[in-house]
């Protein structure tokens, strides 16, 4: 089988990393970005070891300005052919918004936002031209509906899913694919640096290989949409929210969300 090389952002840690290693369980090569240079370093040693791999790291903000079209720059420079991009790296912050650092949310927006259109761009053309290739955004059920406490992190991630589905169909008459996952609360760095983990909604918090194993299952396959890592009755309670009053879902997803000291 040929081995198929796939980029990651958000590598070092978390739904992130365990992409990579089951990515390098399959026999694939991997290009592996992230900000901290040593937490990539350390996972390029395992998973080259272990699985007999070649792992390219690429330490990068991805909130910066022209930090996609340098990986990309990058990556062209290297000679390496991606097949499949997969859009992860993201933060949230929790708070309200007219409370919060407005330049954080502008990062969020930068980063989960305008770094994951960018680099779809530049691979997607590339995957076009070949007739192949995959792309799985990490999106979020967040994605879904408004999310009062956590207002640009789950408009940001509407937009991944809005922007996912619809290249989708785009590419309609390609061998090129588009899969979006929607996590749930997920056992990642995310909880902690968000504020999240000392709220109700992080309370049942998902496996990261699980909802990992799932994306990856559903890129493969071309999946559309795939929510993944949500307990029975977080699925009970999103297949209730189309039948629920808007402003009663904003007033639960607000209590969900309020930080508990």
């Amino acid at each position: 089988m040929e081995k198929k090389t796939a980029l990651i952002t958000g590598a070092s840690s978390g739904i992130g990393k365990e992409f990579a290693q089951i990515h390098a369980e399959q026999g694939g090569n991997l290009v592996i970005v992230a900000r901290s240079a040593d937490k990539l370093k350390e996972l390029k040693d395992e998973l080259e070891k272990v699985h007999g791999v070649l792992v390219h790291v690429i330490a990068k903000d991805l909130s910066e300005r022209n930090a996609a079209k340098e990986i990309h720059g990058e990556v062209k420079s290297k000679g390496i052919e991606i097949d499949y991009l997969i859009n992860n790296a993201g933060f949230g912050g929790v708070g309200r918004f007219h409370e919060r650092n407005l330049q954080e949310d502008i990062n969020m927006i930068n980063l989960n936002i305008s770094a994951l259109t960018s680099l779809t761009h530049y691979f997607l053309q590339e995957f076009v031209a070949r007739d192949e290739g995959k792309i799985l955004n990490v999106s979020s059920t967040a994605s879904l509906l408004p999310g009062p406490l956590q207002t640009v992190y789950y408009a940001s991630k509407a937009y991944v899913t809005s922007f996912s589905n619809a290249l989708a169909e785009e590419l309609h008459d390609t061998n090129v694919t588009v899969s979006n996952l929607m996590p749930g609360a997920t056992e990642t760095e995310f909880g902690k640096v968000s504020g999240m983990d000392k709220t109700e909604l992080f309370k049942n918090t998902a496996n990261a290989r699980v909802v990992a194993e799932g994306g990856y299952n559903a890129m493969l396959k071309g999946k559309l949409n795939v929510i993944s890592g949500l307990k029975f009755s977080q699925r009970i309670m999103m297949a209730m929210v189309p039948l629920t009053p808007k402003k009663m879902i904003l007033k639960q997803i607000r209590k969900m969300q309020e930080v508990k000291n």
